[in-house]
């Protein structure tokens, strides 16, 4: 259920567009992404960080793009926000000396240090090549192909978690190890 909530406002983005324009898109976007946080605000009792970035930089950049009638303030919204992403993961590990990915699911995942400082590099990695390929495929291909690229792009995430969590299960404590 959760996934076909994420999944949700890109779809219906990606629909708007086909039956019209990027801008009537984008205001698609903005409200289903305002519909999404709501429904998970009432199923939850409360908003992940992730879901409040989410709802900002959405209708910002979405205000931008309305309000300036320029396509490239909502092209731009994945790069920053997975640079932003990046950059946090970075600054918390090697200057603040915390693993936010063992903050945030340290008391759901018991997991080696060494195991949690991986994971967290590979999400400042996954981040930096989402970052990059946005903002590449958004200069250079036309708006059509960016739409598109969005939709299908939804295929990184998911591989990228899946093989998360197939790492993360080798590491994960054996049913009944405890029951001798």
């Amino acid at each position: 259920m959760k996934f076909i909530l994420d999944f949700f406002p890109i779809l219906l983005f990606f629909g708007a567009y086909k039956m019209g324009d990027i801008y009537t898109a984008t205001a698609v976007l903005m409200g289903a992404t305002v519909l999404q946080t709501a429904i998970i605000y009432k199923m939850d009792g409360k908003l992940q960080t992730m879901h409040k970035i989410t709802l900002v930089l959405v209708l910002g950049f979405g205000a931008l793009t309305l309000g300036l009638h320029d396509e490239r303030f909502i092209k731009w919204k994945p790069t920053l926000l997975y640079s932003g992403l990046a950059i946090a993961l970075a600054v918390a590990h090697w200057f603040l000396k915390k693993n936010f990915l063992h903050m945030l699911l340290g008391t759901q995942l018991q997991l080696p240090h060494a195991v949690w400082n991986r994971l967290n590099l590979s999400w400042m990695l996954y981040c930096i090549f989402m970052a990059s390929i946005n903002g590449y495929v958004a200069a250079y291909f036309s708006t059509e192909d960016w739409v598109n690229f969005k939709l299908w792009g939804y295929a990184f995430p998911v591989v990228f978690i899946l093989g998360q969590g197939l790492y993360i299960a080798r590491y994960l404590p054996k049913e009944g190890a405890d029951k001798e």
